[in-house]
């Protein structure tokens, strides 16, 4: 196992996801790559981007994200692991698997929150939609909502 590669949310408790891939990078001597998919862009997705004040919080936005994500990621160098931050924008289940590709992911270790019912049914699961695309190993950890 030489690449594991871990999608954070950054929204939610991440440390379990992350807990369990350092876990493992560590015991198999892998490299860690944290990703984190931003939400696209409004006029990504066919939107207007709105007036400046919009565009500048959410250029504030993804400078947070990449602060956080950079955070970890040194944190993590300096206790000897090998390390690498993905900081992409685009549709979340997409990324992931092409960022996976990319790297040639032996492991994708993502958190699952669990949802069922109607919460399943309007915002789907990107865990799920990762596992149905059959393409790497993953291991789920549940990470509920509080």
């Amino acid at each position: 196992m030489k690449n594991i590669l871990a999608p954070l949310d950054l929204k939610t408790d991440t440390s379990k996801v992350l807990g369990h891939a350092v876990e493992i990078a560590r015991a198999r001597q892998a490299k860690l790559w944290l990703l984190h998919v931003a939400a696209p862009n409004p006029d990504f997705v066919g939107y207007e981007a709105g007036p400046q004040y919009i565009r500048d919080a959410r250029a504030g936005i993804l400078r947070d994200e990449h602060g956080q994500l950079e955070q970890m990621v040194s944190q993590l160098k300096g206790e000897g692991l090998d390390c690498q931050p993905i900081l992409v924008m685009g549709a979340t289940v997409e990324t992931i698997l092409t960022e996976a590709k990319r790297i040639n992911a032996d492991l994708v270790v993502m958190g699952t929150h669990g949802r069922r019912g109607l919460a399943k049914a309007f915002m789907g699961s990107t865990c799920d939609e990762v596992l149905r695309a059959n393409k790497f190993p993953v291991l789920v950890v549940p990470t509920p909502v509080h």
